[in-house]
């Protein structure tokens, strides 16, 4: 594995971890509340026919300072950085999980030439409601305050659906623990970018990539939603439901998850 090095166009570096392999480039976009190692397994079974490469989102560098003025726009504009170090290897087929496949179809819609194809793994867009709405000021406050198991819990709350006894139980765990004390910040943000894209997906009728459209069958239901709407609207597209498995198929069931990337693969390289 070696790390690759972009320059975002307003002069912040992006990291990526370059996991090699033979073939066809992926580029992973991953998900929020960890970092690219979220998504180790997935790329070890993926090279032996692609190159496997990680961005590191910004929000995600170990230490970073977060600004306010973080934005879909500049998710999209850092994975444009990497992905153009990886022109010369050809068309990439870009994957994201969750608010990262959130940041994959912003990128694409925004450029797409660079890509053959986007694989969006339960992306949350706001198609029709917000994802966290009015619990996102509550989550800031608390994360303002100096509380960031509060925002998380929030967060929770708002997102899963999930009940309060369960919630409680999550937040006790060292290893969840450990993540709020890295990642909080990071979630929140989060939170805040994908709302402030709006409401509504008629702009995405723009993005003319063909779009694998895959969600866990025991993902959240507004996940479900969100992903049935999204079908609607893109021109190319198609939906894979990945039975059995929830949100986090990349650590429960890497397998399942890699053999959905290949058949996409198959379509957009021919591979």
């Amino acid at each position: 594995m070696t790390e690759l090095r972009a320059l975002a166009p307003d002069g912040v570096p992006i990291s990526a971890l370059d996991d090699g392999g033979n073939g066809p480039t992926v580029l992973v976009v991953h998900p929020g509340g960890r970092g690219p190692s979220s998504w180790d397994e997935v790329a070890r079974l993926l090279t032996d026919h692609f190159r496997v490469v990680r961005i590191r989102r910004r929000i995600y560098e170990p230490g970073v300072r977060i600004g306010r003025t973080h934005s879909m726009a500049v998710e999209a504009a850092d994975v444009l950085a990497v992905a153009g170090l990886l022109r010369e290897d050809g068309p990439v087929l870009l994957v994201g999980h969750s608010s990262g496949a959130v940041a994959a179809l912003e990128t694409a819609l925004r450029d797409p030439a660079p890509f053959a194809g986007v694989f969006a793994y339960d992306p949350p867009i706001p198609t029709r409601s917000f994802l966290v709405g009015e619990a996102g000021p509550r989550a800031r406050a608390a994360l303002d305050a100096g509380d960031p198991t509060e925002a998380i819990r929030i967060h929770s709350r708002a997102i899963t659906g999930m009940p309060d006894e369960t919630v409680e139980q999550m937040l006790k765990d060292p290893r969840v623990q450990a993540l709020i004390a890295t990642h909080a910040e990071a979630q929140i943000v989060e939170d805040e970018i994908i709302d402030a894209l709006g409401l509504g997906v008629d702009r995405y009728r723009a993005l003319t990539l063909p779009v694998t459209l895959v969600q866990g069958e025991l993902s959240f239901p507004h996940l479900h939603e969100r992903v049935a709407d999204l079908a609607a609207v893109l021109p190319e597209s198609r939906v894979v439901t990945l039975a059995g498995q929830g949100h986090g198929a990349n650590s429960a069931a890497p397998e399942v998850l890699v053999a959905a990337i290949r058949e996409t693969a198959k379509g957009v390289f021919g591979v």
